[in-house]
């Protein structure tokens, strides 16, 4: 693991398996940051079959260049679980959504919500995926964390 760089300091209000993503990528040469980018994209967990036979459950988001569809579920224990769906020619933003599901499946609703709107650019990722990738990615957290919002009382 490396060190916080200071130019891209780890935020602080992270769930223990997201501050360990963040980590992971953090101060990586850019050839590692595409390499783990990649081990997350491989990582997605498959759907469901009550959700792989009705994709209409899912909401898309249009925001990203390639079709992404995502899902929150929220438990009466408040804990969050993350569906997501999104072809395998995406690489980049199947990696955000195995980021997501290593990162914040298993959290509570709060702890999702309190995870800051650009936690990735801590990442650099801003350095490595362009400015419309970054976009989309601002659009699927700022959908998962609406979706989460919806599951409160």
């Amino acid at each position: 693991m490396t060190s916080p760089s200071p130019d891209r300091p780890v935020p602080t209000r992270l769930p223990a398996a997201l501050q360990e993503v963040v980590e992971a990528f953090q101060g990586a040469p850019r050839s590692i940051v595409l390499e783990l980018l990649l081990e997350y994209a491989d990582a997605v967990p498959p759907l469901p079959p009550y959700l792989a036979d009705h994709p209409e459950l899912l909401e898309r988001v249009p925001e990203c260049q390639t079709p992404f569809f995502l899902r929150v579920e929220v438990t009466d224990d408040s804990h969050v679980t993350l569906w997501f769906d999104c072809p395998p020619e995406a690489p980049t933003t199947r990696a955000f959504a195995g980021i997501l599901a290593a990162g914040l499946s298993g959290s509570t609703a709060d702890e999702v919500l309190a995870v800051p709107d650009d936690f990735y650019l801590a990442m650099g990722l801003g350095e490595v995926i362009s400015p419309l990738r970054l976009r989309g990615m601002a659009a699927i957290l700022g959908r998962l964390k609406r979706q989460v919002r919806e599951h409160q009382p």
